[in-house]
């Protein structure tokens, strides 16, 4: 059965990224955006199935590998925005690492971009639904990975479309940035959403937790102790 997932490393303090560029101050490789997240991603950098995937040779074959080896199998199509499309458009050269579908989700129409590998990306500008399905239909069985940034994943999860969600945390407290889980999730005063942990991997690099995303609640007083709950004498 196809799920919808999304994964995204993340800070202690719940950032992805330092304060967002504004394009205008430098090149985004200088910013404090680049340098927060660069930081929360280091952990990638050297694992052998994330370098395969780039095209560079060594690595090590760990732990970190294999949740990032986990992930690319479990993919059959992608959904991201514009921002991550447009900015690792050239980097990622004429094989980018998907080898599956990705739609982008954005408001300025192109055409399909096909490339090598197997990977295309179809431009999709009738909103984060629309892209989720096209995806699912394109998945071939396997999952939908949401793979961001930070403010497409929290429309799926707002949405309420997300099955899925992996953060991976580093111990390293940034302070300030573009935090992940923000207050755009338009939930109410006395609600929440609800996720239950199913896997929790430690290294000393970073922390994998995997949620299932069970959706929204409404936040309830407990007992507190009052003795008059249903186990009271």
């Amino acid at each position: 059965m196809t799920k919808v997932t999304a994964q995204m490393s993340v800070s202690l303090d719940g950032y992805y990224a330092g304060p967002r560029h504004s394009g205008e101050a430098g090149d985004w490789m200088e910013s404090a955006e680049a340098a927060g997240f660069f930081r929360v991603t280091r952990w990638v950098i050297g694992a052998m199935a994330w370098r395969e995937r780039q095209g560079f040779a060594g690595g090590e074959q760990d732990v970190n590998s294999d949740v990032i080896a986990e992930s690319f199998e479990a993919a059959g199509a992608y959904v991201m925005g514009r921002r991550m499309a447009d900015g690792g458009e050239v980097p990622w050269g004429d094989e980018p690492p998907f080898r599956a579908p990705v739609f982008v989700v954005t408001h300025r129409p192109r055409e399909t971009v096909v490339r090598q590998g197997g990977t295309s990306f179809t431009y999709v500008t009738d909103g984060i639904a629309s892209a989720v399905e096209q995806a699912r239909a394109a998945a071939g069985g396997k999952n939908v990975a949401v793979a961001g940034g930070g403010s497409v994943l929290r429309q799926v999860l707002q949405a309420g479309l997300l099955d899925e969600l992996e953060l991976h945390i580093v111990p390293a407290v940034l302070g300030t940035g573009m935090r992940l889980l923000d207050a755009d999730l338009d939930l109410a005063e006395k609600e929440a959403i609800e996720l239950t942990p199913t896997r929790v991997i430690h290294t000393p690099e970073v922390t994998h937790i995997r949620y299932a995303v069970n959706g929204r609640a409404a936040l309830v007083l407990d007992d507190r102790g009052s003795g008059s709950g249903a186990d009271a004498p």
